[in-house]
């Protein structure tokens, strides 16, 4: 541990010594790389979920990306009684593990994004990406009346958070990469960099001169999410 934690100080000491500017560019590339891979990380355990929990037992397949307009309108074989179990089950294993490990990941994900900015300095606990992958892969997967936009939202800025407590950034630092781990999330789910800036902008109501680190941000992340299809339609 005390060698991990001069490394991170030696690190930290470095990066204070560049201008402002240039240091937020280079964390908000380095909080792209890390969120895309959480974002590929989420979207493919949600695929896993759709495929062998919900059309397993109900037999209901969503609609891929690309897939043809006529797959909208066709029905799923009649296992009625299942459509009631598995969204039943996916939201209560997602709640009991949302309420033991990490209360605050519960809901949308991008209100609480926007509360930990305002009021918290931008401090989102270390587990609570984590958390959020699982509890909404859980819900959303087993037919849970979700979207994608919330979860990640939370899941980015709670690894931008993370990013800033480990090189002990300040308050205003963190909130920034906080800011900037919210759009490059929504950038590589949705494949949309310029609108994820736009997003976080406008959830935030954040000075518009820090649209720098979040635009290089979303389109880090658009490149790491392009890697990775989305399992289902974009939509949030």
């Amino acid at each position: 541990m005390g060698t991990i934690e001069q490394l991170r100080d030696r690190l930290s000491r470095e990066l204070s010594r560049l201008p402002s500017q240039y240091r937020l560019m280079l964390l908000s590339i380095a909080v792209g790389i890390v969120a895309g891979l959480g974002a590929i990380l989420f979207d493919r355990l949600l695929g896993w979920m759709l495929r062998n929990v919900l059309e397993a037992f109900t037999g209901y397949a969503e609609p891929r990306a690309g897939a043809p307009a006529a797959s909208l309108f066709t029905f799923a074989p009649a296992r009625s009684l299942w459509f009631f179990i598995v969204p039943a089950l996916g939201g209560l294993v997602s709640g009991v593990i949302v309420y033991l490990v990490a209360p605050e990941a519960e809901g949308h994900g991008t209100d609480a994004m926007i509360e930990a900015f305002h009021l918290r300095g931008g401090k989102i606990r270390k587990r609570v990406p984590f958390v959020k992958i699982l509890a909404s892969a859980l819900t959303i997967g087993t037919g849970g009346s979700a979207g994608k936009e919330g979860p990640i939202a939370q899941i980015g800025s709670g690894f931008g958070s993370t990013f800033a407590s480990l090189l002990k950034l300040n308050a205003r630092e963190r909130r920034i990469l906080v800011l900037a781990g919210a759009a490059g999330g929504i950038g590589a789910i949705f494949q949309a960099p310029l609108g994820a800036a736009l997003f976080a902008h406008y959830n935030t109501a954040f000075p518009a001169r820090r649209g720098t680190e979040v635009a290089v941000t979303g389109s880090t992340r658009n490149r790491l999410g392009g890697a990775s299809r989305p399992s289902g339609p974009r939509l949030g």
